[in-house]
């Protein structure tokens, strides 16, 4: 027979340490598990990994008792498995939280365990895996196959793509942002590029005609040479544009969308360290010398830039002279003034800026294509790899057949 001490030690054995059972349990550990099931590896073959088929029953019953819960997810459980499609699971939510994880409430296949051996059945997931980028992170060529089966198989002679809800998904668009700010686009480089769409992609009847009716601003050293074909232009951002560099860098993001490109001369890749919405000091002062540069700095990369282009050209046999440069700026101080005189004591014969354009009613509304249009017509391009407008003009760059030593990034 036990004394009252050997008890006591074995009920505090048997139950832990004493808790205040009026709080929820700690999940910690249970949570933990569920968020390391083995199908969550994407390089896991058909029918996990990657190229999984996942089914999530969004239009279960919630906030009920277990038990009409349970019925109704084990028979979603079994529709899944007989499409042979990963069931996703959730967390047991009643009319007030905290939400209990479903693997405290049953085990099996339902929440993530296995088939029996020789089961070609997909297993399934946690509803947190399913939200995590990881799992979206499809790359372009799948997720334009996916929409492009969708469409094809819909019965509907109309169709309209709406978005969700924002509480479900913050970029609901069909080629998000999380695509077009990662090298996953780049897989469409090629079918889009060489598409009709991009192919046929023309300038505006309104747009030429108000870059025509500049050509003066760019003929000013040459009246008898094709201006562009001598032609720098530059996009440079100023003024608030000190945030937006900020933002870049605490989230840690590479180039945009075609600006990823290997075979462009300039990269930039992501340096280790901060996390998701903030980033260190030294990280901070590396984006910032790229995204928004010192007149020093960008002085040199004009200098570079063009150096670089001239030599490859001569390397081939030709000659060419880049003595004009256009300037595209958010900036209309004082300090453009000062710009313009550096860059003429530079020994360019032309220095045109935006704001020296003469626009009309429908060219002013127009402006930022005006712009791109001046570019793309350009020898030399330099612009920031974060911003769309600098992958949009490469695009049509590269369409025209350009070389990529023509293109660069601070």
């Amino acid at each position: 027979m036990m004394g009252p001490c050997v008890m006591m030690s074995a009920l505090v054995l048997f139950f832990g340490p004493q808790v205040d059972l009026s709080y929820p349990p700690d999940y910690t550990q249970l949570c933990l598990a569920e968020e390391n099931l083995p199908q969550y590896n994407l390089d896991l073959p058909f029918p996990e990994g990657r190229s999984s088929h996942y089914i999530k029953f969004t239009c279960a019953i919630q906030q009920l008792g277990w038990n009409n819960v349970l019925n109704e997810l084990l028979m979603n459980s079994f529709l899944a498995y007989k499409l042979n499609q990963a069931y996703i699971f959730s967390e047991y939510a009643y009319t007030w939280p905290p939400c209990t994880p479903l693997s405290a409430l049953i085990a099996g296949p339902t929440v993530g365990g296995s088939w029996l051996i020789g089961d070609p059945a997909p297993r399934a997931i946690s509803e947190q895996y399913f939200e995590l980028p990881a799992l979206t992170d499809l790359n372009s060529t799948e997720i334009f196959a996916a929409w492009q089966k969708i469409l094809i198989d819909a019965p509907q002679e109309c169709i309209e793509i709406q978005p969700a809800d924002r509480s479900e998904d913050g970029y609901p668009q069909v080629f998000d942002l999380w695509l077009w700010g990662s090298w996953r686009v780049l897989l469409l480089w090629d079918a889009f590029s060489k598409s009709p769409v991009s192919q046929l992609l023309h300038t505006s009847p309104i747009v030429e005609r108000m870059v025509n009716a500049n050509l003066d601003l760019f003929t000013a050293g040459h009246k008898d040479v094709n201006p562009f074909s001598q032609m720098l232009a530059l996009h440079l951002q100023r003024g608030n544009f000190k945030e937006a560099c900020l933002s870049l860098s605490n989230w840690n993001l590479m180039f945009y969308s075609w600006n990823l490109h290997e075979f462009l001369p300039d990269k930039f890749t992501p340096p280790a360290g901060g996390g998701w919405g903030y980033n260190m000091l030294e990280n901070k002062v590396l984006y910032m010398k790229h995204c928004l540069p010192s007149d020093e700095d960008v002085l040199k990369k004009i200098q570079d830039s063009r150096g670089d282009y001239l030599d490859t050209i001569m390397s081939q046999g030709l000659k060419e002279e880049i003595d004009d440069l256009y300037l595209l700026m958010n900036d209309d101080s004082e300090w453009l003034d000062e710009v313009k005189r550096i860059m003429k004591a530079d020994r360019w014969k032309v220095v045109a800026m935006s704001r020296d354009l003469k626009l009309d009613q429908e060219c002013k509304d127009v402006g930022m294509a005006v712009d791109m249009e001046i570019v793309r017509k350009a020898s030399v391009f330099i612009g920031n790899g974060w911003l769309s407008f600098t992958s949009n003009i490469l695009h049509r760059w590269l369409v025209d057949g350009k070389i990529p030593i023509s293109n660069h990034f601070y």
